[in-house]
């Protein structure tokens, strides 16, 4: 995989945190993942101990830019992202080490990926930078065919794993039809700056920081 996702070094998300420094790692990486399948388990959008062959099936119609998270099957890694691209369905695999999560790509390429504290601020991310691309006409989308690396300010979304088309993750595939109240929630969070300053009751601003996310 060429995922050439560069940023510069102030491009932050809200939700963005210091990495951990306790000294217990073990419990930190346990606490991050924990933390990390609660928020999927909220999406909707994530398939749990869904194959690559049944994944493939569920993107088969689906327009390019669909895309759903899954268990990975391979032992030394936890998620899958499985997404349709104009080749048909692809398979990104999602590294966690060290307390963070961010894609797998080939070693010359790691150092420039962001990492995350979570799988959903992760995806959230990659959504947006396919979304900007796709609003800009594909003008910053990530080259195809061997060519020179994007630069850091044109964030391009990452490249498919053959290196010769473009992966936008626009649409996810929910496992069921969500809520009305949690894509209420989702569109808030897509469009507020800050949801403590809404004037709305406690119970309800609660339940929007309950997931902080804008997919």
């Amino acid at each position: 995989m060429t995922c050439q996702s560069s940023e510069a070094p102030d491009t932050v998300q809200r939700h963005d945190r210091r990495a951990d420094s306790d000294p217990r790692a073990g419990d930190s990486d346990e606490n991050r993942i924990a933390s990390a399948m609660k928020d999927l388990k909220n999406t909707g959008w994530y398939w749990g101990s869904l194959t690559a062959h049944e994944a493939k099936e569920i993107l088969h119609d689906c327009p390019e830019g669909t895309f759903l998270v899954r268990d990975s099957s391979q032992r030394d890694y936890l998620f899958t992202i499985s997404a349709m691209t104009s080749a048909g369905p692809t398979n990104l695999r999602i590294e966690f080490k060290d307390g963070k999560f961010k894609l797998d790509s080939v070693v010359l390429i790691k150092p420039k990926l962001r990492q995350f504290d979570s799988v959903v601020l992760l995806v959230e991310h990659y959504v947006q930078l396919s979304r900007n691309s796709s609003k800009a006409g594909g003008k910053d989308g990530a080259k195809t065919g061997g060519g020179a690396p994007a630069s850091a300010s044109s964030s391009p979304p990452p490249a498919a794993p053959s290196g010769t088309v473009q992966l936008l993750l626009t649409k996810p595939v929910y496992t069921v039809a969500p809520a009305l109240q949690h894509l209420c929630r989702v569109s808030i969070n897509r469009s507020a700056r800050s949801v403590h300053d809404l004037p709305l009751p406690n119970r309800l601003k609660d339940y929007l920081t309950d997931y902080a996310y804008n997919v």
